[in-house]
């Protein structure tokens, strides 16, 4: 059951969900920036000791993977809190820190402090990881959750796309502490998320300032709704943050969600890493290398946005096969001698079937759990996925350090992509969700009646 509190008001929601979607979006295009621009800078570290010191293949990946623990530790922890300390308050800090953290990366001077300050960053972008989507699903328009979450996820991929540019125009000019500064520019967002960023109504309705949430979203125009939900056989349904996700109607899901995005970011930062790296041994001089890092990047933008007009209209759970299936086949096509406008449309469907299906991914997970368990089911996706994210650079450092080349790498990569369809295939729909929920409700009455039962026996007696 539920009960409206407020009607939406669609002028003043399409208002709201604009600054949410441009702050939100804003913030991760720098998120993508910095996770990308190790990538773009790498070869030029490992090129010349005189930056950071001897940098071999197996230190290099290590040092990829730092950022990603990071963010692994940055996206637990602070999306369980997330769901008690509200969206708006962790938005705004990780802002803050992650711009700290590429300032002073920036200043490093040995493998050991870079190492230290890329962690120290990741625990930023975690942060925000976690609560961007399940902010942007609480005030995004009925109908267009999709479409809202693939443009603030899809500012992941344009931060890549960004990276890439701006190496390609400003590394060799200016070098590669400048592209780690201009990494802190979100700093600049936070005074205007003060003032355009309110708290989600739906969570504070869940935590019990129902006044408030009845004045925020008048304010904001958001509709809000009062839900009765199912009790489980523990009131886990009551259960908020990471306990509500171990419930028997969310556990399955959960489980198999987070190897998927283990599978999709094992991918993205595999390849973000060490793309330049493999197009070098193919030939290619650093522009050429760092254009093909472009091209994934802008692929993933597009696919992602597109993808998701159609998740909006049918479904995400098919669209995530169909791309997870179209990075294997790409990617094991890059394995061929094509002639370049080829290999560019390959590494583009790459783009993608990787960080474009991580994307989605983020849009169905927003969507997929109720409000107690949003943040955390967000956070636990993004967080979980990060353990990819630290093997993909490593996996393709040691890929280097075997002195395997680039077709080993990409077959790897490809069966990563099509074992992440398999497991999107097994996730339970939404339907299935319900008959869990009937299942209980069936339970929690049969118990109610029996202590009854037991009682007029008793009474009997």
């Amino acid at each position: 059951m539920s009960h409206t509190l407020i009607n939406a008001d669609p002028v003043k929601e399409r208002r709201t969900a604009g600054w949410v979607a441009f702050i939100a979006c804003v913030a991760l295009v720098f998120d993508g920036y910095d996770l990308t621009i190790y990538g773009t800078v790498m070869p030029t570290l490992m090129n010349d000791a005189s930056h950071l010191g001897e940098l071999d293949a197996a230190t290099a990946g290590a040092l990829g993977s730092y950022a990603m623990l990071g963010v692994l530790a940055g996206a637990l922890i602070c999306g369980g809190i997330g769901d008690y300390l509200g969206r708006r308050r962790v938005i705004m800090f990780s802002i803050t820190w992650f711009s700290i953290g590429m300032l002073l990366t920036a200043t490093a001077d040995s493998i050991a402090v870079f190492g230290l300050l890329r962690f120290l960053t990741g625990l930023g972008l975690g942060a925000l990881l976690a609560t961007a989507g399940a902010t942007m699903a609480e005030f995004a328009p009925a109908g267009k959750r999709n479409l809202y979450n693939a443009i603030v996820y899809s500012g992941i991929p344009a931060g890549g796309v960004l990276a890439a540019l701006l190496g390609i125009l400003l590394l060799e000019p200016l070098g590669w502490r400048w592209l780690f500064v201009i990494g802190a520019a979100p700093i600049l967002l936070v005074p205007i998320a003060w003032f355009k960023l309110p708290e989600s109504p739906r969570w504070l309705l869940s935590r019990g300032h129902r006044e408030l949430a009845m004045r925020t979203a008048q304010r904001a125009g958001t509709p809000l709704v009062e839900e009765t939900r199912v009790l489980d056989d523990a009131g886990a349904a009551e259960r908020t943050g990471f306990a509500a996700l171990l419930t028997k109607r969310y556990l399955v899901a959960t489980i198999l969600l987070g190897l998927i995005s283990f599978c999709g970011l094992l991918l993205t930062y595999g390849l973000n890493t060490w793309l330049p790296q493999i197009m070098q041994e193919y030939g290619y001089d650093t522009r050429g290398s760092l254009t093909f890092l472009l091209i994934l990047n802008g692929g993933a933008v597009i696919g992602a946005l597109a993808g998701s007009r159609v998740a909006d209209r049918f479904s995400a759970r098919p669209i995530i096969i169909v791309t997870f299936t179209l990075a294997a086949l790409s990617l094991s096509m890059m394995t061929v001698q094509w002639h370049i406008s080829m290999l560019l449309g390959f590494i583009a469907l790459a783009g993608v079937g990787t960080l474009g299906t991580q994307v989605l991914g983020y849009g169905y997970v927003s969507t997929y759990y109720t409000t107690n368990a949003r943040s955390a089911g967000v956070a636990w996706f993004a967080g979980f996925g990060r353990i990819g994210g630290v093997l993909g650079p490593f996996i393709g450092g040691m890929i280097a350090t075997l002195g395997l080349g680039g077709a080993q790498a990409f077959y790897v990569f490809a069966g990563v992509a099509l074992f992440g369809a398999l497991l999107m295939l097994m996730v339970p729909r939404q339907k299935d969700l319900e008959q869990i929920d009937e299942q209980l409700k069936r339970a929690s009455a049969e118990e109610s009646v029996q202590p009854d039962a037991e009682q007029e026996l008793v009474t009997q007696a």
